[in-house]
């Protein structure tokens, strides 16, 4: 089937490389293959014909892979995405109340177990781990525990004389280890197809966050308006705030246009949306096709860069051979960067990670809600936005320089401190009763994430090229700065009450 796509080029050219390499007793020769001229001009001429014959067919992308790895991309978060947007609605009717958004923050770092057992196998028993076979398992497993949680998220169990959530509590916990263990696996296959599909990829990663939030939306998920405590209401409505005036206002917050049920089972059928693209990923003859020209092709060219880089140093024999790996430049080449810039590279990931899961998320509420709800849902929301936003300018305008990363990073985290200032100053911080602040709040929340999202695709690129355990690496980095951005917030907000939540109806400043 390969030989009928590309006239056999690709084939011939891996077959020969592959002949050659398995001369050797475990791998490259260099010194029985070298002392051949004409076997190495072969084998360069090979790579000739494959960037020449075949560079249209290579660069083709698939409109249908596109699509499939977009969908794929979207099972990765929506499930605890999901959740999250959906407790405004939960905690009212859960003994839990609102300790429960700490309680999930817990759950959901405890849930970093998953990628941890994926990258100890991956640095101990390397070759060992099926990650196919992972990934069918951990979506499978996300779409039954989404199912059982529209029916069982109301339950509760007696525990030594407390109500409690205990099945909310433990399906918490699966989702939140399926959502984790999907940055170790999901994108290390995403590395069996080109790059432009690792960027529709996090387009789709990005979708995870924004689609269950405009649901949530539709579904009227705090919706509110101020009423005077006085007023008589239904014991079945529900209502938070003081009754101790009757000149006080209070949140009373409408019914939603369909149940937490119908919500659960929507991320249950996106989860199932999932599996069903990474099936056809693996099945599809046209996906497959192409899966298998990208990593020849990958093959060949690394290993006749190799034979080119030991004749060139031959060819030289008075020049000294250099020790460290060389690193190639240029806009879109395949940089291989020195052990400095990898260690940097991590770091400015760990530290996007940190801010954008867990240390800002922490404060959106203490940011927003001093200036108002409708402040606080449009900066969840247009910041849902503003993450495929991102993968999708970086389709068309991909980079791999460090130094604009950097930049960007700066400038993200300048932006952090402004959010994270406004949170600290909670109830009344600057612009609090001016619809400039709100404003302001809206677009800090919104460029924010617009601006780390597209330090992300950056990196995730850069360590594509670095290979497989790149990726793996670069999920397992993901999940630890997010987890210590979570163990620094977790006892400013909940031990210490460092910040003050606004009140939407009874700001006073």
């Amino acid at each position: 089937m390969l030989v009928l796509i590309s006239g056999g080029s690709i084939i011939k050219c891996v077959h020969l490389l592959i002949k050659h390499q398995q001369a050797g007793h475990h791998g490259w020769s260099v010194n029985a293959h070298l002392q051949s001229q004409t076997k190495v001009n072969t084998l360069l001429s090979c790579q000739m014909t494959l960037t020449n014959e075949d560079s249209k067919q290579i660069k083709d992308m698939s409109l249908l892979t596109h699509v499939l790895a977009c969908l794929f991309g979207m099972g990765s978060w929506v499930t605890i995405c999901g959740l999250w947007v959906e407790l405004p609605l939960i905690v009212p009717q859960v003994p839990e109340g609102w300790y429960l958004p700490s309680y999930l923050s817990i759950l959901t770092q405890v849930a970093n177990v998953g990628p941890l057992f994926v990258t100890l196998m991956h640095r101990f028993r390397p070759g060992k781990l099926n990650e196919t076979a992972v990934i069918y398992f951990i979506v499978c497993f996300g779409t039954l525990a989404s199912v059982l949680l529209a029916f069982l998220w109301k339950e509760t169990v007696i525990v030594q004389g407390v109500e409690r959530s205990i099945y909310l509590l433990i399906l918490t916990f699966f989702i939140s280890t399926v959502d984790c263990t999907s940055s170790v696996t999901f994108l290390p296959f995403m590395m069996q197809l080109k790059a432009e599909y690792l960027t529709t990829y996090y387009v789709g990663e990005g979708l995870s966050g924004l689609v269950p939030a405009v649901v949530a939306l539709i579904q009227g998920v705090g919706a509110m308006h101020c009423v005077n405590s006085s007023q008589n209401f239904n014991p079945n409505e529900t209502i938070s705030g003081s009754l101790d005036s009757a000149n006080y206002l209070i949140p009373h917050y409408l019914p939603a246009n369909f149940s937490a049920k119908a919500f659960f089972f929507f991320l249950a059928a996106m989860m199932f949306v999932c599996f069903v693209a990474f099936l056809l990923l693996n099945k599809l003859p046209v996906v497959a096709r192409e899966r298998s020209i990208s990593l020849k092709y990958q093959g060949a060219i690394r290993m006749s860069d190799f034979v080119r880089e030991k004749k060139n140093s031959e060819q030289k024999p008075m020049m000294k051979s250099p020790n460290v790996i060389k690193k190639f430049s240029g806009m879109y080449g395949k940089g291989i960067y020195s052990w400095a810039q990898i260690v940097y590279i991590f770091i400015i990931l760990a530290w996007v990670n940190a801010l954008t899961n867990s240390v800002l998320l922490s404060v959106q509420s203490y940011s927003c809600l001093p200036y108002g709800n409708r402040a606080y849902h449009w900066s969840a929301t247009l910041a849902s936005l503003a993450n495929p936003l991102a993968c999708f300018i970086a389709m068309f305008y991909a980079q791999r320089s460090l130094v604009l990363m950097g930049f960007l990073t700066a400038f993200g985290s300048v932006i952090g401190v402004y959010i994270m200032g406004m949170a600290v100053l909670s109830p009344c911080p600057l612009l609090v009763n001016h619809i400039s602040g709100a404003i302001l709040i809206v677009a800090a929340w919104t460029f924010f994430v617009l601006t780390l999202s597209y330090v992300k695709v950056i990196i995730a690129v850069i360590l594509r090229d670095e290979g497989h355990s790149a990726l793996v690496w670069c999920g397992a980095v993901v999940q630890l700065g997010s987890l210590l951005g979570a163990v620094i917030m977790f006892p400013l907000v909940n031990v210490y009450d460092f910040f003050s939540s606004g009140d939407p109806c009874n700001t006073r400043c």
